[in-house]
């Protein structure tokens, strides 16, 4: 266990960060998971479109890397080129 106040302070905040952050991450593994289920043209451009939209606004946020969100829009853009 920490000693320090900054420390035991920076555990506090850490704590409450990731219990913020871990449903958002989770939403974001979802809409991926179920774009690249999808097989129908139509239902499949929608979830992509939802998703890409949630990667866009993660990578904004700092909770992904850029290039984490730009790996996982192009992995969704070729599913759907592909159906």
């Amino acid at each position: 266990m920490p000693q320090h106040k900054s420390a035991i302070k920076r555990v506090r905040q850490n704590e409450k960060r990731r219990k913020h952050n871990q449903p958002q991450r989770s939403k974001m593994k979802t809409l991926v998971k179920n774009a690249l289920e999808t097989t129908d043209q139509e239902q499949a451009q929608e979830a992509v479109r939802e998703a890409t939209s949630y990667l866009d606004k993660m990578a904004a946020k700092g909770l992904v890397h850029e290039n984490f969100a730009a790996r996982r829009k192009s992995k969704l853009a070729q599913h759907l080129n592909n159906l």
